[in-house]
């Protein structure tokens, strides 16, 4: 349940208006003329004046059970609905509840910006609408376009540029850098330190000048404490639309396409070039030089060490296809069962 204190709702809203906002189809009982939905909730805490969603059949006894008013639901769920409860009827109703909670709660992606004291350098652009927290460092050059939002203790280095409507979350820093549009960059996110690049020998390890750039393309999001290193000549990129979690490591050179998910705790070694659409599972690690192909799938805590075909589930270490490696997982619990027994 959002708490007020730090969410505040947009609403009422009537149900034909929410059933346009998410594309559904109204079902269910009509709640009658004049009748409005003052929030979104969970099944198990919904009352008559807010609006839930069920999108997994292990919540169907909840579902049967809730008194929300209204429930986003795949249409093969209505007749299951408890009576009084109206329906919005939709293939998708995750994607169509995050449209509706977006509607209630349209600034929920950031923290509202206190006025503070910024120390922004003379040659810095800032575009209207901005606003910045105390401590917000923009270096010489630097360009921030309209309508963003920079986190207490933020900064922007030298000549680095960010589109407008972005939001750059606390103690969060960007250097050599060039950030799309709609961005979200979480607090404590590192964009654009150095690759971990050295020509290693035995009197020593000579650093190798980093000397590209860290590409953000638009609608990307950046998890907390993620880092993304700069290229060392090339650039690093992320792809328009690709989703980034908690904790994740990309190093120099990676190319990451559009529209993918890393979840938290990925490591990317150098020059990997990842297609669109791809999904990977926390604690997955890819060693560099590697081709992932699109739409492939990395399930949780697996190392890849070869190419992965595009469209391609792997899984375990080293990584192959899954159907092979839970073939494997079985035959050795089978085996390790076959021993405790003769033991």
């Amino acid at each position: 349940m959002p708490d007020p204190r730090f969410y505040a709702a947009a609403g009422p809203f009537s149900l034909e208006e929410l059933a346009e906002v998410a594309g559904a189809r109204i079902g269910g009982r009509d709640p009658g003329k004049g009748a409005v939905f003052s929030d979104v909730r969970p099944l198990d805490t919904a009352g008559p004046d807010h609006v839930s969603f069920l999108d997994n059949k292990r919540y169907l006894d909840s579902f049967r059970k809730s008194s929300a008013g209204a429930c986003l639901a795949h249409p093969n769920v209505a007749e299951k609905a408890p009576e009084g409860m109206a329906l919005l009827l939709i293939e998708d109703p995750y994607r169509a509840y995050a449209k509706v909670a977006w509607h209630f709660y349209p600034g929920a992606a950031t923290e509202s910006a206190a006025a503070g004291s910024a120390d922004i350098d003379p040659s810095a652009k800032i575009g209207k609408g901005c606003s910045m927290e105390p401590g917000v460092v923009v270096g010489p050059g630097a360009e921030i376009g309209r309508n963003c939002r920079l986190g207490a203790n933020a900064v922007i280095g030298k000549n680095v540029v960010v589109g407008d409507d972005c939001a750059i979350g606390p103690c969060a820093s960007l250097a050599y850098c060039i950030v799309g549009k709609r961005v979200i960059v979480h607090g404590g996110v590192r964009i654009g330190q150095d690759g971990f690049g050295f020509a290693l020998g035995p009197k020593g390890h000579l650093k190798v000048p980093q000397l590209g750039r860290v590409i953000i393309e638009d609608d990307v999001e950046i998890g907390a404490n993620t880092t993304i290193d700069r290229g060392t000549g090339p650039d690093t990129v992320v792809g328009a639309g690709t989703k980034i979690d908690n904790l994740v490591q990309i190093a120099h050179n990676v190319k990451i396409g559009k529209n993918c998910i890393i979840v938290s705790q990925v490591g990317i070694a150098g020059s990997t070039e990842i297609g669109d659409f791809v999904l990977m599972g926390g604690q997955a690690g890819l060693t560099g030089h590697l081709k992932i192909g699109a739409g492939a799938k990395i399930a949780g805590q697996s190392g890849v060490m070869r190419d992965i075909q595009a469209g391609t589930e792997v899984g375990g270490t080293p990584a192959r296809p899954v159907r092979e490696w839970l073939r494997e997982e079985a035959v050795l619990r089978r085996m390790a069962r076959k021993k405790a027994v003769e033991e």
